[in-house]
């Protein structure tokens, strides 16, 4: 199985970097993983004209599009900010989860095509609100977010959202051993659904967008 591991912080050296570290080891051998730092990336994450006209991906963007359409699975890390992920990812998402390559909008009616069905994904976010108020104050808008309008609007499923806080006030301390627990396994866990479903998107989204 081929796993991509991003880390969605745009600093190194944070908490979120050491639950992917956490991650990847608990993984089963077999796996073929790619770890990739959005930080790390040469990108603008400005989708200056939306969906009217196509903004030509960068290097980084392209070698990233590749390792996305050729995984089974895909891992998220990242810190939730302002009720989000931090805006360098958000921008990412902007950038490569175009209409053609991870969905497709019907031109007759107003449903779409799924296209990264095949693969599976799981989303790991630290809060500093501790997670039962989120869900109870803000309907756990961040992982009902990821969860129907990201990764299942785009055929990813299992998508499966691990929401870790509070970890201000020593709560990554007081919890080392329960969420180093909870992350690996959902390392060992992970199950490509429907993989005879997959198939490989990218080449036939840059053939229709090439100009």
């Amino acid at each position: 199985m081929k796993v991509l591991l991003i880390d969605g912080h745009p600093d190194e050296g944070r908490y979120c970097s050491h639950l992917l570290d956490i991650y990847e080891q608990a993984l089963p051998a077999t796996c073929d993983v790619t770890r990739v730092a959005v930080r790390d990336l040469s990108f603008t994450p400005n989708l200056s004209h939306g969906y009217r006209k196509r903004t030509d991906w960068e290097p980084d963007i392209a070698a990233l599009a590749e390792k996305l359409d050729a995984c089974d699975h895909v891992v998220f890390v990242f810190p939730m900010w302002w009720g989000a992920e931090p805006a360098l990812l958000k921008g990412l998402l902007d950038r490569i989860m175009l209409p053609g390559f991870t969905f497709a909008y019907h031109d007759e009616d107003t449903w779409w095509d799924k296209n990264m069905v095949g693969r599976s994904a799981d989303v790991i976010i630290t809060m500093d609100t501790p997670p039962w108020y989120h869900r109870l104050a803000h309907g756990n808008a961040i992982v009902n977010r990821w969860k129907k309008q990201i990764l299942e609007f785009c055929g990813f499923k299992p998508a499966r959202i691990l929401a870790l806080g509070q970890v201000k006030f020593g709560g990554a301390e007081k919890n080392a051993a329960k969420w180093t627990a909870r992350v690996e396994k959902l390392a060992r866990t992970i199950k490509q659904a429907k993989p005879d479903a997959k198939e490989l998107r990218l080449a036939k989204f840059l053939g229709k967008t090439t100009t």
